[in-house]
């Protein structure tokens, strides 16, 4: 069964991620991976195998982020690998996703977002997903994240 973790907050999100991931391996899987984001840049580490596999290959241990995700997957789209493993980036690299569960039409979707351009490294529905999220976007002219130069 696959596993999402989170964390928002003023420590380094990594090794916290990590360790939730590592409380989760008791429900099986067989992929692992985690996203960063340092305030400019979203950093990502996936791996087919173990949580202690995604940390021997990680270089994200000296990310200072304080914003993360983190996915153990079993696999539905796409076969067990590196690439399949979540989280995906969108064709900008602007999105990053990770996602449980099953887009029954998520074929149709990718053949009408190639047809607009889009091209596609895994095999995954999540993959899919993440691109007609930033298709949306552009189309409806909306940000998804608020801008450092906005005042509250």
């Amino acid at each position: 069964m696959c596993g999402i973790v989170g964390y928002i907050g003023k420590k380094e999100a990594f090794p916290i991620v990590l360790e939730g991931l590592k409380r989760l391996e008791y429900r099986g899987y067989d992929s692992a991976g985690i996203a960063v984001y340092d305030g400019t840049n979203i950093e990502l580490c996936k791996t087919k195998g173990k949580v202690s596999d995604l940390e021997k290959k990680s270089k994200l241990n000296n990310t200072k982020g304080t914003l993360a995700i983190g996915h153990t997957r079993w696999a539905t789209h796409g076969a067990p690998n590196d690439i399949n493993s979540h989280p995906h980036f969108s064709n900008s690299g602007d999105l990053v996703i990770i996602h449980n569960g099953i887009i029954e039409n998520y074929e149709s979707i990718k053949q009408e977002l190639i047809s607009r351009g889009y091209t596609f490294k895994s095999d995954t529905d999540t993959e899919v997903l993440i691109n007609l999220i930033e298709e949306v976007q552009k189309k409806r002219k909306f940000k998804i994240r608020e801008s450092s130069s906005s005042s509250s």
